[in-house]
């Protein structure tokens, strides 16, 4: 096992800089997520860890040794497309005994290898089927065998599950999650979904549209304490308020317009943080209580009227007007047959939250 790190890599493309001079610490032996929107540059990076692309500046390490100018072929390091790219004029045994013939193992040692990768990928039963043969779920897995079975220090795997339909795409999720866990092999998964960003990753870096790292983090520190509005609102879902900073030095609160003062909670002072400065939070549509009765345990309290109800099975989303003509979305878990109390559209509402919900963004 052996860790990445990227040291002031910069990539430029066509006169655009699309990798700014990002630096990057890759722990060995972890499933670590690079998510960001399309174009900003994922794809470009792993690509440059991969050797596929060459770097304008800066360095890449592999453990302690430096890589930045070895070939493809000398980095023990595999990747997987989105496309899969299969050879689709071999059957399944010779596509993922390919890398071992070209590394000129033994016949018997490659037998050995490849049978026992395709037992661990369930597709025993289709060794000597062409990939065009299988459906889109076992040519994902022999992409997958076939970038394993030379075993590498590192994997690469660039929106592997884009093609795939929801409920695959689900399970191969778990399936990659067992499969890194045990190989214990450094996983970099490139995607643009939050949902498997969230679902596999030890830990995740956030890209902005810019080539930037805005957060790295494990994803439960990353969707629960964002340090940007950017990141807020590209992991998960969220409502972002802005308004001034009153009574810092005692019991702070946020005054936003036509709306009043709500009760933030600050466990460490950021250096641009001042009386009356203008400030964003976030508040997270699950952290916050939806009622038409008066309940008193939270710490904020918020009126506003039902425009929309969205049903989505396990829970309930309620898009609420408030008083300044802005719109905040709260979702509440179905966890009752028979709720007592039924919330429909036009119906005035109370919203409440505690103000450790509120995560406080930037200046």
């Amino acid at each position: 096992m052996r860790s990445i790190r990227l040291k002031k890599l910069k990539k430029t493309i066509s006169g655009g800089s699309i990798i700014p001079e990002v630096s990057l610490q890759i722990p060995a032996g972890k499933f670590f997520a690079l998510l960001g929107p399309s174009g900003c540059g994922k794809t470009t990076l792993l690509r440059l860890i991969a050797g596929l692309e060459t770097a304008d500046s800066g360095q890449i390490f592999l453990g302690d040794q430096e890589i930045t100018d070895w070939p493809i072929h000398k980095r023990p390091i595999n990747i997987v497309f989105q496309n899969y790219a299969l050879f689709p004029h071999l059957d399944v045994f010779d596509n993922v005994a390919y890398s071992l013939k070209l590394n000129k193992l033994g016949k018997e040692e490659i037998e050995r290898r490849v049978v026992k990768i395709l037992e661990a990928f369930h597709l025993q039963d289709h060794i000597y089927k062409l990939t065009s043969q299988l459906s889109g779920g076992q040519q994902q897995r022999v992409a997958l065998a076939r970038a394993i079975v030379n075993e590498p220090d590192v994997l690469l795997l660039d929106e592997p599950l884009a093609a795939l339909d929801f409920k695959l795409r689900e399970r191969m999720l778990l399936e990659l999650i067992e499969l890194q866990d045990k190989l214990k092999t450094t996983f970099i998964y490139v995607t643009h979904d939050q949902f498997e960003a969230l679902t596999v990753a030890d830990q995740m870096a956030i890209m902005n549209h810019e080539g930037k790292i805005e957060q790295i983090g494990t994803p439960k520190e990353i969707y629960e304490f964002p340090v940007s509005s950017f990141v807020a609102k590209f992991v998960g879902t969220t409502n972002i308020l802005s308004g001034q900073l009153r009574d810092l030095e005692t019991d702070p609160e946020i005054e936003i317009p036509s709306l009043g003062r709500f009760k933030v909670s600050i466990p460490y002072k950021k250096p641009w943080m001042q009386e009356g400065c203008e400030m964003m939070i976030s508040l997270r549509p699950e952290k916050i209580f939806i009622s038409k009765k008066l309940v008193k345990k939270f710490s904020n309290t918020l009126k506003g009227t039902v425009q929309s109800i969205v049903y989505h099975g396990r829970s309930t989303q309620y898009n609420i007007l408030l008083q300044n003509q802005k719109r905040i979305q709260v979702f509440e878990q179905n966890e009752e047959h028979f709720p007592q109390e039924v919330i429909d559209y036009d119906n005035e509402v109370n919203l409440y939250w505690q103000k450790e919900n509120v995560v406080i963004l930037e200046k």
